[in-house]
């Protein structure tokens, strides 16, 4: 019988609590805000002997990938969470992880990059690893964060996959921020999320591996295909955990997801938090006659094409907002994701790029009804400015 728990909880809370139930075997981690509080109350539960879990305290995030990597490699269910220039110091690692096929679960707290110092959230952390082989999962809220990171563990442990995956929320926004959420009992979740079966670990003696050895010009290139292979492969997965734990919790989870989309005309398209800030937009919008709607993304990698084709292709103008800037490119990561999706499609939607919220610049339904306004210009067959910024100064 499926239990559902009501509480009110901060997103870093969230987190946390759903590794309580994942009970996993090892977590590394260093203090970077605004990770830190899903460590501080998960080494609580450490501490009160509510999970049986080795944490480790190291000095780096460099250290807490590498003592990952080595416990996952061992046949060990391991966990971490970690920020911005966390995230960057641990570079060469998170590479390491998805090279050696771990499936370690990271949850990230989406934190600017410096320079200059800056502790609020925009999305240059995980979109600057968006081909390090990690599959992304983005989170609007808690409960998404919640969810994310239960489904992340099946997810990353399938046998076709045996990829790591990180689970995105908004630094404070949503890390800190206290809402509702509801909650699966501890049974329920243990049942969905299995004991881990280990492939192939260093400590099943009976049956020796190697890790991490010297693969030059003869091997490499095989292992980075089979790389590519598990990453296509996951979009099957995914969407069979999907459907799974959608069953448990009577919700649906997809790639994309849609609000007021079905006769949208003018769409904008976003990821994490903002998804709710547009929601109201869209709620004022509609009450004035507006056809306006959302395409949130869910999942980044494994990037859908079909799907965000598929929602988006009835629309006749499109806005995709970004909290990350590419510097240099010709719009930026999702942008260009998109609108190469829809290069052969003989019917496209107008569509242009927004970056937003730098450093925690806030966002607010004004600026999203801006956005919907500028549409109105794009649906008239008119781009003009392809990459434009809104909420900057002059």
């Amino acid at each position: 019988m499926v239990q559902k728990l009501r509480k009110a909880m901060t997103g870093a809370e969230c987190s946390a609590e759903a590794m309580r139930q994942i009970n996993p075997d090892v977590v590394a981690a260093y203090p970077i805000t605004p990770q830190t509080p899903i460590m501080h109350s998960f080494s609580q539960f450490v501490a009160d002997g509510a999970v049986e879990t080795e944490f480790i305290t190291v000095e780096s995030e460099h250290s807490a990938m590498s003592a990952c990597v080595g416990a996952s490699a061992a046949g060990a269910r391991a966990m971490t969470a970690t920020s911005s220039n966390g995230l960057a110091l641990m570079w060469e690692v998170v590479y390491i992880a998805s090279g050696t096929r771990l499936p370690i679960v990271m949850n990230v707290v989406n934190r600017a990059l410096s320079a200059p110092i800056n502790i609020h959230c925009d999305h240059s952390d995980s979109m600057g690893c968006r081909d390090s082989g990690w599959i992304q999962l983005y989170s609007e809220n808690g409960e998404e964060a919640y969810e994310n990171t239960l489904m992340a563990v099946r997810i990353a442990e399938h046998p076709d996959v045996l990829l790591p995956v990180m689970v995105c929320q908004d630094g404070f926004i949503t890390s800190h921020s206290v809402e509702t959420v509801e909650m699966l009992d501890d049974e329920t979740v243990k049942g969905f999320v299995r004991e881990h079966n280990p492939v192939d670990p260093l400590l099943d003696v009976d049956h020796p591996v190697t890790y991490g050895p010297l693969d030059l010009f003869d091997y490499y290139f095989e292992h980075k295909k089979q790389q590519m292979v598990a990453m296509d492969k996951s979009a099957e997965i995914i969407r069979q955990v999907f459907d799974e734990f959608g069953s448990i919790t009577g919700k649906k989870y997809d790639f994309f997801e849609g609000y007021m989309l079905e006769d949208a005309e003018k769409v904008i398209v976003c990821c994490n938090s903002s998804a709710g800030t547009i929601k109201a937009a869209i709620n004022e919008l509609r009450e004035k006659g507006e056809k306006v709607g959302l395409l949130k993304m869910r999942v980044f990698r494994p990037f859908n094409n079909k799907q965000v084709v598929e929602k988006l292709k009835h629309a006749k103008a499109v806005a995709v907002l970004e909290r990350a800037a590419g510097f240099g490119s010709h719009g930026s990561m999702i942008f260009n994701e998109i609108r190469s999706a829809f290069y052969e499609e003989p019917q496209k939607p107008g569509m242009i790029n927004y970056v937003y919220g730098l450093g925690g610049r806030e966002f607010d339904p004004a600026q999203a009804k801006k956005i919907y306004e500028d549409l109105e210009v794009v649906k008239n067959g008119e781009l003009g400015e392809l990459t434009r910024t809104i909420g900057v100064r002059d």
